[in-house]
Formats: C-alpha cells, sequence, structure tokens
C-alpha cells in the first residue's frame, strides 16, 4: 500500500511538472499531488483519509511567510506544511534566500511543522529536526510511476499526523511555550501592519486612543501580542476549556473584565482571526491543554519567576528596553517590612496598626507581576490576624484590597500579578484551587490593577467610551481619577531603568497646559552650572521618583496643577540605581527630598562599585550600582529644616550575605551614619576623621568630570595588535546584521556602525563616514589609564566610545597629569587619590565610577588664557 502511494504521487507530480502550459511558482504544481500524498499517508497510519484537512493559506499568499497549509485531523489542528519549489531542499537551516530566512525564524516558533520540497521531507517541532531529513527515491520529473521512499518517511508523517500538545509540567515551561507562540503572534501582527491592513491599522488607532496614545507600530504589536496571550492563559486558570476557539475565552472572562474586553477587542473580527491563523490556531491548541491546578498546586510562588521566564524567550531585549528587573522577594520583605515600622513609629506617623491602618492608601506605579503587592498583602493579613484574629480576616481582606493599587503598562505582568494575588486570596481565605468553580474573580476581593501610564496625563479630557470596549474605557478613567485625585499614603517599588529617556516622562516632564512642569522643579538652575550633567535627570527610575513626590508629599500642586496645596504625610520606598545619590546633576532633586521630607534612610546594596561580580548583585542582571532608599514626610513638616539623613551600606560579598543583613536592619538600629544636612550635599555618610577637615578636591581645581565611558569592552585591550585585529574582524564584515552585533549598540544609545561622526577627539584622526562604511585600517591605538594600576591601550575614535567626554581629550597634553579620587566615602585604605598621564577610564579609580568618581585635571588650553588651578592651592599645581 504505501509503495503504490508513492507511486501514484510520482505519477502526478510528473505530469504536473512537464505539462506544456504551466501557470504559477513551481511549488504551486506540487498542491494537489501533496494533498494526495498526505491523504494516501494517513490511511496507511490507520488516521483515515477523511478524518484529515488540509486547509492551504491561500489568503494569504500575499504575506509570503505563513505555511503553506494547516493540518487538521478530527478536526483538531496538528500542524503545518510549508511547501517549497523542487530542488530546494527541505533543510530551512541552510536556506540563503532573505525571504526563506526570514519565514524560517518564525514558522521554527511552531510546535510541528513539515517542510517539503516535493522530493525531500523534514519535520521540525518546537524548531528542533525530528529524526532526520528523508529524500524519495527518483526525480520528480522523471521517476513517474518508479519513484520510491524509504519507510522513514511513513515515520515522519506518523509523528506529523499524531502530533498533540504536551501539556507542561511546570510554569517554567509553559512561559517558553507560550513565549514561541507570543513572538510568531507579534511578527504576524506587524507585518499585517507593514502591508497596510485595514483592520489592524483601526485596532492600533483603538488602542492608542483606548490606552497608549503614544503607542509605535511595535508597541502595538507587542502589546496585541501580549494581551492576547496571557487572556488566553487567564482563561486557563479559570477553568475554560477553549477547544480551539477564541470565543469561549472571551465568554469565560468575562467581557466586564478588562482582559476579556481587550482580547474580544483585539480578535473579535473575522478577518482579523483568519490573518493570525498560524499563531493562534497554534496558542488554543498548545493553552487548550494546560492543567492548571497541576501546574501551580495552588501556590502563588509558583509564579514568582513566570515573566522572566517568558521574557528570556520571547524577548530579553525587551526588559533591557522597559527597564524592568524581577525583585527578589528578600528584598521586596525587608522594604515592606520598613515602611511598616516607619509608619508605626510615633514620631513621624504613629500608626500603631502600620500598613494594616485602614486609612493608610498604597500604590506599586510599577506593578509587574504583583510582588511588591504580595508583599503587603502577607504583611498587612499577618497584622491583622495578630491583632484580631484568623476569623477577621475575610471581612478585613475586603478593605485592604480596596487601599492596594498597582499600575502597569504591559498587558503580561499585569495579568501574572491577577492570577498571583487571586491565588494568595484563595491561599489566605483557605479556598481550593483548580476548576470553573473557584474560578479567579468569584467571591474574592480583588487589588485595584489598572493598565496605564504611570506618568501620563491624568488631566487629559476624557472620552466616553460604550459597548465593546467600555470597560477599558472604564479602567483608563478610573485610573487617572487615582492618579490626579486620590491621596496615597504609601508608594512603593522597584521602578524601571532606562536611560536616554527624554520624550518617556510623560505628564511629569512635560506638565500641562499653563503650569509648571514638575520635573522642572527638580532641574538644577542654569547658575548653579550643571548644565552638562543634567542628561542623568533623563530617566525613567527619576521620573518615577519624582512621581511619587509629587503623589505622596504634594508639595508643589499649586505650582503643577493649579489646586491649592495640601499638607500631606506619607512615605516613598524605593529600590533604584544609586546614581541620585551623589550625582551633580541631582543637586536639585536631594535638595527637594530634603526640603519634602522629615527622615531619609539609604542602604546602599552594592558596596562593591560599579560591575561588581554578577554573584554579588541584588539583581543579576544588572551591572550599576543599586539602593534602597526610605523617604518619609510627617504632616506639618517645615520645608526649611532638612530632613535627617542616616544612611548604611550592605556587607560586601554574595547576594545571599546581602538578604540575610537586610532582613536584620531596623530604622532604629546602630548600622546607621549621620549624612550630612546641605541641601545640596550627597545622600551618604558624612566624612569621618582627619579626612573630613581635608578640602574637597573639586574646590582646589578650576574643572573636573567623568573618564571615559567607552560602553563596550572590545575597544580596550592590553595591546595594540588585539585591537587591530578586532578592528579588522569588524570592517570586514558582509552581514549588516552581524556587523551591528560585533559594534555591539546600546538599547537606545547614540553609537551605531551607520551614524556618522561630526567631530574627532582632540590629537587624533577624524573620520566622518560610519563604521559600517569604513574599510581603512584602525585609527592608531593609544595607551589608556583602564585602572589605576592597570594600563591598557584604547581606540582613539568618537564613533566607537558611548560617551568620550571631548574636554578630557582637549586638554591632553605631554605635560597633562589627571588625578582621579574617591568622593563617595572616606579611604579606609589604600591611596586617597591616583595620577596618570593618561586619559583616564570612567572607573580608573578603582572600578568604582559614575558621578562619585570625578577626574580633575591642571588643562592647558590652546588659547591666550591657560586654565590653572586656584590660586589658594599652589601646592597642587600639577606641572
Amino acid at each position: 500500500m504505501f509503495d503504490e502511494i508513492i507511486a501514484a504521487y510520482g505519477k502526478d507530480t510528473k505530469a504536473k511538472l512537464t505539462a506544456a502550459a504551466i501557470s504559477g511558482a513551481p511549488e504551486d504544481q506540487l498542491r494537489a499531488p501533496l494533498e494526495g500524498l498526505v491523504k494516501g499517508l494517513s490511511g496507511v497510519l490507520g488516521i483515515g483519509a477523511d478524518k484529515v484537512t488540509l486547509v492551504g493559506e491561500t489568503t494569504l499568499a500575499s504575506l509570503g511567510t505563513r505555511p503553506d497549509y494547516a493540518v487538521t485531523v478530527h478536526g483538531a489542528l496538528v500542524g503545518f506544511i510549508e511547501l517549497k519549489a523542487p530542488g530546494k531542499g527541505a533543510d530551512p537551516r541552510k536556506f540563503t534566500d532573505a525571504h526563506d530566512k526570514a519565514q524560517w525564524s518564525r514558522l521554527k516558533l511552531l510546535p510541528n511543522v513539515l517542510y517539503t520540497d516535493g522530493e525531500s521531507f523534514s519535520l521540525w517541532q518546537d524548531g528542533a529536526l525530528v529524526g532526520g531529513i528523508v529524500r524519495l527515491e527518483g526525480d520528480l520529473d522523471a521517476a513517474g510511476s518508479k519513484l520510491a521512499a524509504p519507510p522513514s518517511l511513513l515515520d515522519r508523517f506518523k509523528d506529523f499526523l499524531g502530533w498533540s500538545p504536551i501539556p507542561p509540567n511546570s510554569p517554567k515551561q509553559l512561559a517558553e511555550v507560550a513565549a514561541r507562540l507570543c513572538r510568531l503572534l507579534r511578527e504576524e501582527v506587524l507585518e499585517e501592519l507593514d502591508h497596510g491592513a485595514t483592520a489592524f491599522l483601526g485596532l492600533k488607532e483603538e488602542w492608542r486612543t483606548l490606552l497608549f496614545p503614544q503607542a509605535t507600530s511595535d508597541e502595538f504589536a507587542d502589546g496585541y501580542a501580549q494581551a492576547v496571550t496571557f487572556g488566553l492563559l487567564m482563561a486557563r486558570a479559570q477553568g475554560v476549556a477553549l477547544d480551539g476557539k477564541i470565543d469561549q475565552a472571551i465568554h469565560g472572562l468575562g467581557t466586564g473584565t478588562l482582559i476579556g474586553s481587550a482580547l474580544r477587542l483585539l480578535t473579535d473580527d473575522n478577518e482579523t482571526q483568519k490573518a493570525l491563523g498560524p499563531a493562534l490556531k497554534s496558542l488554543l491548541r498548545v493553552l487548550g491543554a494546560v492543567d492548571w491546578s497541576k501546574l501551580s498546586k495552588g501556590k502563588p510562588e509558583a509564579w514568582l519567576y513566570f515573566y522572566e521566564d517568558f521574557l528570556e524567550v520571547y524577548d530579553n531585549r525587551l526588559r533591557k528596553q522597559t527597564g524592568s528587573y524581577y525583585t527578589p522577594p528578600e528584598v521586596v520583605e525587608a522594604m515592606v517590612r520598613l515602611t511598616d515600622e516607619a509608619l508605626r513609629d510615633p514620631a513621624l506617623f504613629d500608626r500603631p496598626m502600620g500598613l494594616a491602618s485602614t486609612d493608610v492608601t498604597i500604590a506599586d506605579p510599577a506593578t509587574g507581576t504583583g510582588t511588591f503587592l504580595l508583599g503587603l498583602l502577607d504583611r498587612i493579613a499577618a497584622t491583622i490576624v495578630a491583632d484580631k484574629g484568623e476569623g477577621a480576616l475575610p471581612g478585613a481582606l475586603a478593605d485592604v484590597a480596596k487601599r492596594l493599587i498597582g499600575f502597569e503598562l504591559q498587558f503580561g505582568p499585569f495579568a501574572v500579578a491577577q492570577l498571583r494575588l487571586l491565588a494568595e486570596m484563595k491561599e489566605l481565605l483557605h479556598q481550593e484551587d483548580g476548576g470553573p468553580s473557584s474560578s479567579p474573580g468569584a467571591k474574592l476581593p480583588v487589588p485595584r490593577l489598572y493598565i496605564t501610564d504611570t506618568l501620563g496625563n491624568p488631566y487629559l479630557a476624557e472620552t466616553q467610551f460604550s459597548g465593546l470596549v467600555a470597560p477599558i474605557g472604564k479602567s483608563r478613567q478610573e485610573a487617572n481619577a487615582i492618579k490626579r485625585d486620590t491621596p496615597i499614603t504609601v508608594v512603593i517599588g522597584n521602578p524601571p531603568y532606562k536611560e536616554k529617556a527624554k520624550g518617556r516622562g510623560g505628564w511629569i516632564e512635560a506638565g500641562g497646559t499653563g503650569a509648571k512642569k514638575p520635573m522642572d522643579l527638580w532641574t538644577p538652575p542654569a547658575d548653579w552650572s550643571l548644565g552638562a550633567h543634567l542628561k542623568h535627570l533623563k530617566n525613567l527610575y527619576v521620573y518615577f521618583w519624582r512621581w511619587a513626590t509629587w503623589k505622596v508629599f504634594a508639595p508643589d500642586l499649586s505650582e503643577t496643577t493649579g489646586r491649592p496645596d495640601e499638607d500631606r504625610g506619607g512615605i516613598v520606598c524605593y529600590i533604584t540605581v544609586a546614581g541620585f545619590l551623589n550625582g551633580p546633576g541631582f543637586a536639585k532633586m536631594r535638595a527637594e527630598l530634603r526640603r519634602d521630607c522629615s527622615a531619609i534612610w539609604v542602604i546602599d546594596c552594592s558596596p562593591e562599585g560599579h560591575q561588581p561580580e554578577v554573584s554579588t548583585r541584588i539583581f543579576q542582571g544588572v551591572q550599576h550600582p543599586v539602593c534602597i532608599v526610605l523617604a518619609a514626610r510627617a504632616p506639618g513638616k517645615d520645608r526649611e529644616t532638612p530632613a535627617r539623613l542616616r544612611v548604611r551600606s550592605l556587607p560586601e560579598g554574595k547576594r545571599k550575605a546581602k538578604f540575610e543583613a537586610l532582613a536584620g536592619i531596623g530604622l532604629e538600629d546602630d548600622g546607621w551614619a549621620e549624612g550630612p544636612s546641605d541641601w545640596r550635599a550627597p545622600f551618604l555618610a558624612e566624612s569621618k576623621g582627619a579626612w573630613a577637615e581635608f578640602p574637597a578636591l573639586d574646590s582646589l581645581f578650576a574643572w573636573d568630570g567623568s573618564g571615559v565611558m567607552p560602553g563596550r569592552t572590545w575597544v580596550i585591550a592590553p595591546d595594540e595588535e588585539s585591537l587591530r585585529a578586532r578592528w579588522k574582524r569588524l570592517v570586514q564584515e558582509k552581514d549588516p546584521a552581524k556587523k551591528e552585533a560585533l559594534f555591539y549598540p546600546h538599547q537606545g544609545g547614540d553609537k551605531t556602525t551607520d551614524k556618522p561622526s561630526k567631530h574627532g577627539l582632540h590629537g587624533h584622526e577624524h573620520r566622518a563616514e560610519p563604521v559600517a562604511s569604513d574599510s581603512k585600517d584602525v585609527i592608531k591605538p593609544m595607551r589608556y589609564a583602564f585602572r589605576s594600576f592597570d594600563r591598557q591601550w584604547i581606540i582613539p575614535d568618537n564613533r566607537l566610545l558611548n560617551r568620550p567626554n571631548p574636554d578630557l581629550w582637549s586638554g591632553w597634553s605631554k605635560r597633562q597629569v589627571y588625578i582621579t579620587a574617591p568622593e563617595d566615602r572616606t579611604p579606609e585604605n589604600g591611596p586617597a587619590l591616583t595620577l596618570s598621564e593618561l586619559i583616564p577610564d570612567l572607573h580608573h579609580y578603582h572600578g568604582r565610577g559614575g558621578p562619585g568618581l570625578p577626574t580633575l585635571a591642571r588643562r592647558r588650553r590652546r588659547g591666550p588664557e591657560p586654565q590653572a588651578c586656584a590660586p589658594q592651592s599652589p601646592c597642587l599645581c600639577l606641572r
């Protein structure tokens, strides 16, 4: 039977390929014979030819990257078939055509795909080759009925037609499976937008109107894909059987919910579902097999790492672009505990119940997957049980949920936060997990979670929404009302870090009509002479700090909104990068915090400095120093009296040791050092001993600034030859994408291979053309002061260095000497300062960089007025 089917296939293909009048692409001639082959082999396998259906994706042919067939068995999707021209082969890894390569990058995300050019067959499941590539015996255009096939062909079709989704056995495995299909869905949406599909262009505009007015096509496609994927996950969490139909998920979630409404809005059109067929069908089939109760086992912590695992497969760059990093529970527990302690302090707020006090409203403005809200919920529940007993918990939690507020920008983490919080509520209330009867939201108090841009303008005119999108519009209106009108007692969380974020600060950055911009009140005035440092204020975490102080302390309502000022008290507790503690550009921020607050506590979580060993980092993917800051304002605080500042550091060493130390910290224990009270002074401990009596170096010199910040390690090496070899490898690369990867551009950075250079570095060759067009030898490397006792070589090319600090180069000469010294602490051993005649690295002193490690220089300009040392310090004039 098998041989006869192959012979018939050979006869049919020969007739098609040798016909006198052939129209269409070569692979089109194989469609009918292939359909017969699949039907015939399904009969041999005992499935039944009438039970197998091949659905041709003919309506999508113009897009060109969709598979040729979707294949169902007994009405259920099993996989896809991609048909290529005879002779092309069936190994997509070897395709050289740009179209074929782009198509493979997408189709390998599908769980079950059969590739064939009519002569060869290969099966790919989740991007991995199953068995080997099977080749028929004979030429398609000549063999005819003599065409033969090895038995392994039947094995491939058995695996292909017999595929069924394997239920993931862990949340991590589910995250990886969902991420692959979500990525495919995003790419399909982008393709539709690129081709001007009316339905998708309309959806994009609705999305912008409803939620994110500034959303780009990429951001819309990402939001679409995550909303649909996590909407289906939410449906399964509620016990909704998908059965290959998205309508069941919409009905199960309810069109009155934010996720349910979003899912309905994005998929309600039949043409939309057809256009996204491969991804949507696969999502429904794969996620329909998920057994939620077995995955979660009723434990909220089962989903702790879910979104991190998802992003790692879906798009790890997205986390870097949004500056989002998962906060370890140990850090959350400490921050929540310290905030609770501050609320109980009689000198500040005198709330004996702390966070459980019924007049304390708490918000996490960058909720992510809900880790802080979970920590708050647990702390509050424990306080209630300790004070009133277990029986008081059900009634109290309904009130607690109303006082917990979360804002999140992305649908994915928003959905995970909902799942985790609902699971935690079930555990606290001792409800069973599993099945529709215990679906999330059924008689459970739910914290107030919103999909919204925290920094967005809450004063925009409200739009009336009706019908299909009413729940989404209502959610937006409620979020804006909270941001605009609801007093918040505590803002706590881990705001996103994103430098060069100009234009992304929303209302906080841009302000409203006829009022001051909130960020302007944190910007140093011109007469402070800090203009070169103001760029550091353009960071998302700074915008979130400004939003939190505006919301909690309300020190400048009249200036920013025209509303009367209010005397509010409250707490802001954030973990963020530590640059604002002593950076010159943050001087006004520190001054305003001292004016706003009664007390400020600072915990340095990175005593090792910049780029410490990964095992020592609180956030293992973040190389910048980070800190925890708790800023508290008691009602009636006098703004002319600076806040009391207390500072401490976690011990150097492994992150586990840091977590242990963090767990033992109290606000009134003996481990704190007093900080300075000068308005603009750094948020660091005051200098101790004789060191405190010495003059500051920057007061003795007429100029100071930062060292070179290369931004990429390959431009530095121990020898010239290595740099020449690296440059040669870069310029000889023909593939633009690979060349860009070798260059190592920063996300959102200002140096790329295709960017020309207006200026070179003083004393060195200037090349205006982009690196991508450069084929010459490397600009001659020079010696470089990498660290105090480590001289290296660097390529002095302005196109390669992210922040070269041109003043350093223009002042260089053979008579120049540079000084680097620690400004953020009292030295306890080693040199107080180091000197070098070479251009220094930002982290020259001891690997700890940033604004805390200035480079000072006796500069010689090429003008009539050389810049000299201040006259009161002749002993330090360097000649």
